[in-house]
């Protein structure tokens, strides 16, 4: 994996962040008997798969793995995803995504999430901005962030490894 930009996290702190994460989405949901991973389409689902196999060994939890499609230079488009809608009804979902910047696309994922009875909703992101343009928080976060408005972040996951860049 190549990269002239600034690293932020390395594979194995990426490793770390998701074991944490996954522990605590564990602890939110301890007397659940199925979960439902939702990894916005990319790299919030890699981040989802991942995160399923941490979970599958502390815990014999059912996970449903759920990709959700979102255009993200059309938000106002429909949002959708890899299961039928009766899979995630009732069931405690955590939508997943890479990094919370303006917070548009986590909100739009939540928005779709919302037109089904569910018994909870909570969000995981592996990095948080803070330039939160939209009323979205990130209940599980493997890093807080702060960066200038024109900086990016961007997690690159290449042949089994994985590093978070300031571009």
């Amino acid at each position: 994996m190549k990269t002239e930009n600034n690293i932020i996290l390395t594979d194995t702190q990426i490793n770390h962040k998701i074991r944490r994460i996954a522990l605590q989405i564990l602890e939110s949901n301890i007397n659940e008997q199925q979960i439902v991973l939702a990894g916005i389409s990319k790299n919030g689902f890699i981040i989802a798969k991942k995160l399923q196999k941490v979970i599958a060994g502390y815990s014999d939890v059912e996970i449903v793995l759920c990709e959700v499609f979102i255009n993200k230079k059309d938000l106002l488009a429909n949002v959708t995803v890899s299961i039928n809608t009766h899979e995630y009804t009732n069931k405690s979902v955590v939508l997943i995504d890479d990094v919370l910047h303006s917070g548009a696309t986590l909100i739009y994922g939540v928005k779709h999430f919302l037109n089904t009875p569910l018994k909870q909703l909570k969000t995981a992101v592996l990095i948080n901005r803070n330039h939160k343009k939209f009323p979205v928080k990130a209940d599980f976060k493997g890093l807080s962030l702060s960066t200038s408005i024109n900086e990016h972040v961007e997690i690159v996951f290449d042949n089994n490894t994985a590093q978070a860049v300031l571009i």
